[in-house]
């Protein structure tokens, strides 16, 4: 494994001799506009392998994506490399549909130490719910980022991440639709603890979000990259592309079905992925990635 070769995948050409903030943020975006977040293996009948070499070679030599075990465990590994000081933690998703959060940890982030401040970095999530920049671990401070604004709160020890939503504007819906008119004004994310973690503690959940017939991963196929202004994103056939705060703290969604015949093209064209083998799309969970 090479750094140098990380920095050509993620076309970083900044310097990398200081670890400070600064540089963090950096590749942080460079990475997250790189490399999507993607569970296409599953459904190209591959396996995801949670080593470190395996990933790797997947992200950076194949020019694929991962999920979050596979992007931030080699963030973690190119942190490192440059001297970041960099914590795994376990964190519990929380799902809308069911309003609780996941019964075991089934997300990896990283904590990372600069100047004796605790930063959050996740590159991982996906859609619209990924962060763009390291957040620092203050509790009830509003954190603004160009996806919206994010929160830590913390109670007893356990920390939550919510992210307030914006209106959105859907060009081809009704008039009501186009404003967004859910009750929800803020989305919680995920919890987590500051316990560290080991990439040992996640082999059973990257097992069981590949296999489990009730994984959102299994029901649904996803492919989403962050872009300068916003996100694009393929679940299952529908192709979404947002551009964050168009116009009036509203975000511009635009979606279309795509057809077999245009999977291919789009994966390549849109997030610069060329799969090897035969891709089936699916999309038979209800749950809801907006």
């Amino acid at each position: 494994m090479d750094i140098k070769e990380y920095f050509t995948r993620i076309s970083y050409q900044g310097s990398y001799d200081n670890p400070d903030l600064a540089t963090l943020t950096d590749i942080f975006q460079h990475h997250i506009r790189a490399v999507p977040f993607e569970n296409l293996s599953i459904h190209c009948g591959e396996g995801i392998e949670l080593d470190l070499e395996a990933t790797y070679n997947k992200i950076v030599r194949k020019n694929r994506g991962g999920w979050c075990m596979e992007n931030n465990y080699l963030l973690s590994w190119v942190l490192k490399t440059l001297g970041y000081n960099v914590t795994l933690l376990g964190s519990k998703v929380y799902v809308p549909e069911y309003d609780a959060y996941a019964d075991e940890i089934d997300h990896l982030l990283l904590k990372v130490v600069l100047d004796d401040k605790p930063f959050i970095v996740d590159g991982g999530f996906g859609m619209a719910y990924q962060i763009w920049q390291p957040m620092e671990l203050i509790s009830g401070t509003d954190q603004p980022q160009t996806p919206g604004v994010f929160r830590f709160l913390e109670e007893s020890g356990i920390w939550y991440l919510e992210k307030v939503k914006r209106k959105q504007w859907v060009p081809n819906q009704s008039m009501s639709a186009s404003h967004n008119t859910e009750k929800e004004v803020c989305r919680r994310v995920y919890l987590f603890t500051l316990q560290p973690r080991d990439i040992e503690e996640f082999q059973a959940c990257n097992a069981h979000l590949q296999t489990a017939p009730d994984s959102l991963f299994v029901k649904k196929s996803i492919c989403s990259l962050q872009t300068t202004d916003g996100i694009r994103a393929l679940v299952g056939w529908k192709f979404t592309e947002i551009k964050y705060n168009y116009r009036d703290n509203m975000d511009l969604v635009e979606t279309r079905i795509l057809g077999d015949e245009e999977m291919e093209k789009t994966l390549k064209d849109k997030f610069n992925i060329t799969l090897e083998k035969k891709f089936v799309p699916i999309n038979t969970s209800r749950l809801s990635l907006f």
